[in-house]
């Protein structure tokens, strides 16, 4: 055992005269008195209380108990040590079951099969030999010893990778404070005992301040990426930004991302899920301005409500943005997003026909014609033609071989099915509550005076009052495009959300989902 050099010489003779401690009570001893200060520490070395290294077993550093020892170095110069748990790394990553199987293990086997692996005062794990010094010895504890390191790869396209090194031909990491021969504090005063922990403080807080100087952007985001990711395998609660949501997104898709390179992300996504959900309105308004990659976050956290949200917004805009989702997003998501187009699509066609088969009836309860009620019969003309202006495209500019053809150019057939885009716009347009919205007074009154024998106060009187009831019937006929799935439409009212004219109908069920619910 390594003695307590700020016990009194006498103090340290009488106590050796006692029982030692069960090994249990040290370990329960001295996490008790370090949870307080469990996060923002350095273990490296040289900032505890005394020159004896107080062993920890919590998290991120298992000095008793951790069996995979995780080192990560960016090439600007971060830092980060892990010491974890093959049983629980192995329960939250595919990457972990299968690296630390027996056919791709590279685990050292520990002199005498249940040595500790502990950590030295210089930060660095001992050699099995020194493990069998301390006497700690429990056929429970792990038995190997796993090391990876982060490979930054060798191209600028490379992903960072854990890799797992030999340990047999590992070198063992070095300290800022030299090497760390723990006999060094059993011959010190209490004085210099108390000078070097006080030097120990100040140079190791000096390196941290430098290193986190010296650190990119780019690495320092990695490294909260791989200190959330091994939070949340341990249950604890990633640090993700709580008050803007565009930086949590970015935060949360950086995380997700790495998840799935370790195969991680049943575990993952349900915290990302839970994070971002907190948000609420401001994340439904985020999404409405960022459906493509709310849809593709939503898929990897396995988040059912912010992909059904991304996915009524992308169905309702369909096609724009297709080349994108193509390439972001796996078949199975772009297979669901075709299905939801045809729904929406044949729901859409079935609403047009029944609007121009919309027509007006005289007293005789005739429908009206040129020869029967003029005046009605072109209120009803005007309210077709404002639908086919309005739920087709433009017709594209005739080529210049059509300019120099001496026959009459051919006219171009339109699309069979129009963007949904242009369709929800002209439909909203009907279904407003407000029936000025469209064909109103001034477009009424210029159209009549096109026919100046049909144009005067009474006959605007009553082609308006006609137009009127075509609106209406044209509202109730469209009503079933006019319903919401959104969370952001408050209520269901279908009431147009600012800066959406696009249809959110789109209903998305469990089955429609491309994970099992």
């Amino acid at each position: 055992m390594v003695s307590q050099p700020e016990t009194p010489l006498t103090a340290q003779s009488t106590l050796s005269l006692r029982p030692a401690r069960d090994h249990r009570d040290r370990i329960a001893t001295s996490s008790t008195l370090s949870r307080s200060k469990r996060y923002n520490r350095s273990h490296v070395g040289g900032t505890t209380s005394n020159t004896s290294y107080n062993q920890q077993n919590e998290f991120p550093i298992f000095s008793h108990s951790g069996d995979v020892d995780i080192n990560i170095h960016t090439p600007s110069g971060g830092e980060a040590r892990y010491l974890l748990h093959r049983h629980t790394l192995t329960r939250c990553s595919g990457f972990f079951e299968a690296s630390t199987s027996e056919q791709w293990s590279k685990a050292k086997l520990l002199a005498g099969g249940n040595e500790v692996a502990r950590l030295a005062p210089d930060g660095s794990l001992p050699t099995p030999a020194a493990s069998t010094v301390d006497g700690d010895l429990d056929g429970d504890l792990p038995r190997k010893r796993w090391r990876y390191e982060l490979d930054p790869g060798t191209g600028d396209g490379d992903i960072p990778m854990l890799i797992q090194k030999d340990e047999s031909r590992a070198a063992p990491s070095k300290s800022i404070f030299g090497p760390g021969d723990g006999s060094r504090g059993r011959h010190k005063s209490s004085h210099s005992t108390s000078s070097s922990r006080d030097f120990f403080r100040s140079v190791s807080n000096l390196h941290h301040q430098q290193q986190a100087h010296h650190v990119s952007k780019a690495d320092q985001d990695l490294l909260r990426d791989y200190d959330n990711l091994f939070r949340t395998m341990y249950n604890y609660p990633p640090v993700l930004d709580g008050v803007n949501v565009a930086d949590a997104y970015v935060q949360c898709k950086s995380l997700l991302n790495l998840a799935d390179q370790y195969d991680a992300l049943a575990v993952v996504g349900p915290r990302v899920d839970h994070h971002l959900l907190q948000f609420q309105s401001r994340l439904w308004k985020q999404i409405a301005k960022y459906p493509i990659s709310y849809l593709r976050l939503g898929y990897l956290a396995r988040s059912k409500i912010i992909f059904q949200e991304a996915l009524v917004h992308v169905v309702g805009q369909w096609p724009s943005g297709e080349r994108s989702l193509r390439a972001a997003l796996p078949d199975i998501v772009l297979d669901i997003i075709e299905d939801k187009v045809d729904e929406l699509e044949e729901n859409v066609s079935r609403v047009e026909g029944r609007l121009f088969r919309l027509n007006l009836t005289n007293s005789r309860g005739e429908r009206v014609g040129p020869n029967t009620n003029y005046l009605d019969w072109l209120a009803v003309s005007l309210f077709r033609q404002w639908i086919a202006d309005n739920t087709s495209p433009q017709p594209a500019p005739p080529s210049s071989t059509d300019r120099r053809s001496r026959d009459m150019p051919r006219q171009p057939l339109p699309p069979a099915v129009p963007p949904l885009t242009s369709l929800g716009r002209a439909y909203r347009t009907l279904g407003a509550p407000n029936p000025a919205a469209y064909l109103g007074h001034d477009e009424c009154k210029r159209f009549l005076k096109l026919t100046p024998d049909m144009y005067s106060r009474e006959n605007l009187r009553r082609f308006e009052k006609r137009m009127d009831e075509l609106k209406a019937m044209a509202r109730d006929i469209v009503r079933p495009l006019m319903g919401s799935s959104l969370e952001l439409d408050l209520g269901g009212s279908g009431r147009v959300v600012e800066g959406i004219s696009y249809l959110t109908c789109t209903a998305v069920a469990n089955r429609d989902l491309p994970w099992p619910s």
